[in-house]
């Protein structure tokens, strides 16, 4: 174990004081030199306890509106010389700087006030500079200085008072250098992306500060951890923690049944990041029945995801399913406690936060970023390219169709009928296969394809699809269109009195 090190000066300048009384006083019983600026100093004299002012040693006010408080020689001095260092000393002495061996300092809440939608002006006043400077500096310099930069670390930091008696080793300095740094590089990404927001910086910068080890990854041979704030999105009310591959399908299930929000009752239930059964009636509990008959094979450890509150009656029927996670706006109290009857269950309420507009994943040696598709075709996008025109039904059933469709693995083809997913062709090769593998399952699970519609994620390089599906009494057929042979499905559909729209926005997923 590395020598300890005895605190006997601290600097604290900190914008929120939350959990800083007990530190406070803690370095107070211990005889530690407290220096400190503006409010903080305040805060800490109405305490009881002896501070000295910054201004004392440097002998400069605050100046500029508080925006010069602590740049000065004489506080970085204290915070940068090498103790073990003679000429360091040597010049401490020379100058009359004082040695300051913990900083405690956070940082002006810049992301709090973009997020609050504050004017241009008060954002840039929360750019903080004197504390971003004074973490670096203490950061640097761990091998004498401990440097607590949030207060997320205030109680690891009090525990360490107490336990080693102001005392402090290599390591745990090093430790907290390590979080600071963490701390700095996110408070500078979260400027630079404010600044770059149109992008005219041709950079990638993201930080997340909160990560959470899974208990594996995507399988138990590969590590996992998640990045980011579940909690923002999420309450969850019941079961085990949420693996790898629950996060992903959580994903996906939110993205889908944000296409349905605030329409009439929607459930989805979800299997490897797709739809394996969708429907929407006048109740709930309708629409989780006819979801779960569109593939109750596939349904078996699945996700289910509800658009409205989950009541009693249809928490009686999912509980009769072995499901990994449900998903809903709230439930009902006795909906929750039926739920709740399977242990690891996981049971979330979702919250009516935002999600990122961009899409990021590794690709080779870097990362590719794209714009999420966040076009969801509408009536008013339909461009009725055959002479039959479609029914009302037809028109609606369609545009619920090509909602799945988008969020379904490419190559797919989706079938639905009545406002329920009869079945889908995921991932496949080709268009084709896509096509025969969703009429092969919807016959599996005894659905009569006559009046039921097709959607494509892309156009028909052939007439063979819409030749295959109006064999097996599909009727009408939304497709994005921009083939140069568009006009050999359309003839097709012309011939055998199929109805055909177009959309013009493909809906590729890989």
């Amino acid at each position: 174990m590395s020598q300890l090190k005895e605190a006997k000066s601290a600097l604290i300048s900190v914008f929120s004081k939350d959990g800083l009384e007990p530190i406070a006083r803690k370095l107070n019983e211990l005889g530690v030199t407290i220096y400190s600026t503006g409010g903080t100093e305040k805060f800490i004299k109405n305490l009881g306890i002896d501070v000295i002012p910054v201004e004392d040693v440097t002998s400069y006010p605050s100046i500029l509106g508080g925006r010069v408080k602590t740049l000065h020689p004489k506080v970085f001095g204290g915070i940068l010389n090498r103790q073990e260092n003679e000429g360091d000393v040597k010049e401490l002495e020379e100058y009359e700087i004082p040695q300051i061996d913990i900083v405690i300092v956070d940082l002006y809440p810049f992301e709090k006030t973009v997020a609050s939608g504050a004017s241009e002006q008060d954002i840039i006043e929360k750019i903080d500079i004197g504390g971003i400077s004074l973490i670096r500096a203490a950061a640097k310099n761990f091998k004498d200085v401990t440097c607590v930069s949030s207060v997320d670390d205030y109680q690891e930091f009090l525990d360490l008072l107490n336990e080693k008696g102001g005392k402090t080793s290599l390591s745990d300095r090093k430790r907290f250098a390590t979080k600071a740094f963490n701390i700095s590089s996110h408070y500078d990404s979260a400027i630079f992306n404010y600044f770059n927001k149109d992008g005219e910086v041709n950079s990638f910068k993201q930080s997340e500060l909160k990560g959470k080890e899974l208990r594996y990854g995507e399988n138990p041979h590969q590590k996992g951890t998640f990045f980011g704030d579940f909690d923002a999105i999420f309450d969850k009310l019941h079961g085990k923690e949420l693996s790898y591959n629950n996060l992903l399908d959580v994903d996906a299930a939110v993205n889908l049944m944000n296409e349905f929000k605030g329409e009439a009752p929607t459930f989805a239930i979800l299997k490897h990041n797709n739809a394996c059964g969708l429907a929407q009636r006048d109740t709930i509990k309708q629409a989780y029945v006819d979801a779960l008959a569109g593939d109750p094979v596939s349904a078996f450890g699945g996700i289910l995801i509800s658009n409205m509150e989950i009541n009693a009656e249809t928490a009686e029927e999912i509980h009769k399913l072995f499901c990994e996670v449900v998903i809903a706006p709230s439930y009902s109290e006795e909906a929750l406690e039926i739920l709740k009857g399977k242990k690891n269950r996981i049971i979330l309420i979702q919250k009516g936060t935002e999600l990122p507009k961009d899409q990021v994943r590794t690709c080779l040696n870097g990362v590719l970023v794209q714009e999420k598709d966040l076009k969801t075709d509408a009536l008013e996008d339909l461009q009725q390219a055959t002479s039959n025109k479609p029914s009302e039904e037809e028109l609606s059933d369609m545009i619920f169709a090509s909602k799945i469709c988008k969020h379904t693995k490419s190559n797919t083809i989706v079938l639905a009928k009545n406002k329920q997913l009869c079945a889908s062709g995921t991932g496949q090769t080709s268009r084709v296969d896509a096509l025969k593998q969703s009429i092969e399952k919807a016959r599996s699970f005894k659905f009569d394809l006559k009046g039921a519609v097709m959607a494509s994620d892309a156009f028909f390089p052939f007439p063979d699809c819409v030749e295959i599906a109006g064999n097996e009494g599909i009727t009408a057929v939304i497709q994005p269109g921009g083939s140069i042979k568009d006009q050999l499905s359309i003839d097709y559909c012309n011939e055998n009195n199929i109805a055909m729209v177009m959309t013009g926005a493909r809906h590729f997923k890989h």
